[in-house]
């Protein structure tokens, strides 16, 4: 974070705590950088306070859930209380926990509401424990509520739009009425239901010291029927290339080699700047930033993937030969359901477009069995453009109805015809990932190491640009290097190879 020439004293005396998306908007961003600067001031100094009362440095663990734009806001927040004096802890009775939700299917809201509950253990022998939710989940007013009611020893609650204030958040959380530092603190819950505020340069704490997400966009306009995301994860904004090319020239002088380029839908980057700037612009100029050895970037939407953004990747070695087409269904009458503005036509001819112009790049998809009006005759049409594209793999998920979606109100199809139609689809993925798979048996292909295998004692893991991994013999001194590999035994999914050689330029 920068200085400033303004004393914190300052600047907290003159802010307005936990103003609203519209007072926001009077602010700047470097002005709100500014602002939550000088609350970080403010909660190094209660941490050393706090440190002092419990005779040892205060502890933090972050609880991620859901997608890879959740684990980059985990990093977030991970940098504000590394920032702040706090040590970082995998165990969830930490003096500070953040659970981060997400929302997005029902599974994963049941998964967080069991952990939140066990907390209230942690909180009986912990008294000075803060928990914080913050994420998808707490866009949804009713989730809001059932923390409120449910789970009253949660001491904040804030959302995704607001996430940049969590440096004023942690300060607060630890004063009392008078501003006094108190341990026991108080409860704090501020959602914004929207913004359109990016505010750049907030400390983060990276996972991979080699490899690193970068938010190039945030929020949706797509509003699929079966999706949430538009709700919490508000329209469609766009951060300045110019401040993107900056993140990534500072991750490589940092040592990083590879970068993923994150957004609900990164096809659309651009078009709410002016003058706008196209996707296949920034990729191109990221992918050209001196030290980058390999580019990833997820996720993109059919309707609006084009040539332009083909012909960039085919003119890079450095970006990575993996494109993940969200399919969702083969059915052009459910895909018009689910407001997907495409046809089954319009995907085929898009993916076989990749496949002869990029005829090295893995596509990989998503798709939903069980959507609301599916009938045998629609799970048919999803296995012909699975049996023609053949997806070098697929997640492939069940229907959940989310309350606040178009999809939640339409009839739901009977759990035995949506586990049949479930179990033929992933039969084919399947089928046709362990075929692409093993077509690379025997070749050498450049691989990033990315982490010591856990299964197998000597080994570590590497992954080819195409994103398939492979295990050879290795140490933890190979890990964020290139080597060239040997694919020798093909085990469906991944391979067992030998390392050939290292590769200093990485593709």
């Amino acid at each position: 974070m920068q200085n400033t020439t303004l004393t914190a004293e300052t600047i907290i005396a003159n802010a307005r705590r936990h103003a609203s998306e519209e007072d926001a908007k009077a602010l700047s961003n470097d002005e709100e950088l500014r602002r939550q600067e000088a609350f970080l001031d403010l909660a190094k100094d209660q941490t050393r306070q706090l440190a002092e009362l419990l005779g040892r440095t205060p502890t933090y663990c972050v609880v991620n859930f859901g997608c890879q734009m959740n684990a980059k806001d985990a990093e977030k927040l991970c940098g504000v209380l590394k920032e702040a004096g706090y040590e970082e802890s995998d165990r969830e009775d930490a003096d500070f926990v953040v659970y981060n939700t997400c929302t997005v299917r029902d599974n994963a809201d049941q998964h967080f509401y069991g952990r939140l509950g066990r907390a209230a253990h942690f909180r009986k022998s912990h008294p000075y424990m803060k928990i914080a939710v913050c994420g998808c989940m707490m866009q949804e007013p009713a989730c809001v509520e059932k923390v409120k009611k449910s789970y009253p020893y949660v001491n904040l609650v804030f959302g995704t739009h607001n996430l940049f204030r969590f440096p004023e958040y942690l300060a607060d959380v630890y004063e009392n009425q008078n501003g006094d530092f108190d341990p026991r603190g108080r409860k704090l819950y501020v959602v914004w239901k929207d913004t359109k505020e990016i505010v750049e340069d907030l400390p983060a704490e990276r996972k991979y010291p080699y490899k690193s997400g970068i938010n190039i966009m945030f929020g949706c306009d797509n509003f699929c029927t079966y999706c949430i995301v538009p709700y919490v994860r508000g329209r469609e904004r766009s951060r300045k290339p110019t401040d993107i090319i900056r993140e990534v020239e500072r991750l490589v002088a940092d040592g990083v080699v590879e970068v993923m380029l994150l957004g609900q839908n990164v096809n659309s980057y651009g078009h709410d700047l002016t003058p706008e700037v196209s996707f296949a612009e920034l990729l191109a100029a990221v992918a050209e930033v001196p030290g980058v050895k390999r580019v990833r970037w997820m996720t993109p939407h059919p309707k609006d993937m084009g040539e332009d953004v083909i012909q960039v990747i085919a003119s890079h070695p450095n970006i990575a030969r993996h494109i993940h087409l969200p399919l969702q269904s083969g059915s052009t009458k459910i895909l018009k359901r689910m407001n997907r503005r495409y046809t089954k036509e319009q995907y085929l001819d898009l993916a076989m477009r990749i496949r002869e112009e990029l005829p090295d790049c893995a596509i990989t998809t998503d798709l939903i069995a069980g959507f609301p009006g599916e009938t045998p005759e629609d799970v048919d049409e999803t296995l012909d453009v699975i049996n023609t594209v053949h997806f070098d793999n697929a997640y492939t998920f069940i229907y959940s109805k989310r309350t606040g979606t178009p999809a939640a109100k339409m009839e739901q199809v009977p759990e035995d015809q949506v586990k049949a139609g479930f179990d033929r689809v992933l039969a084919a993925v399947q089928e046709n990932a362990r075929e692409r798979t093993a077509l690379l048996a025997g070749s050498v292909q450049t691989a990033l190491c990315e982490e010591m295998n856990p299964q197998e004692p000597g080994y570590v893991t590497l992954r080819l640009s195409n994103n398939t991994l492979v295990h050879v013999p290795g140490d933890a001194s190979m890990i964020g290097r290139f080597y060239d590999v040997r694919l020798d035994t093909c085990r469906g999914f991944y391979y067992f190879g030998t390392v050939c050689g290292e590769n200093k330029r990485g593709y």
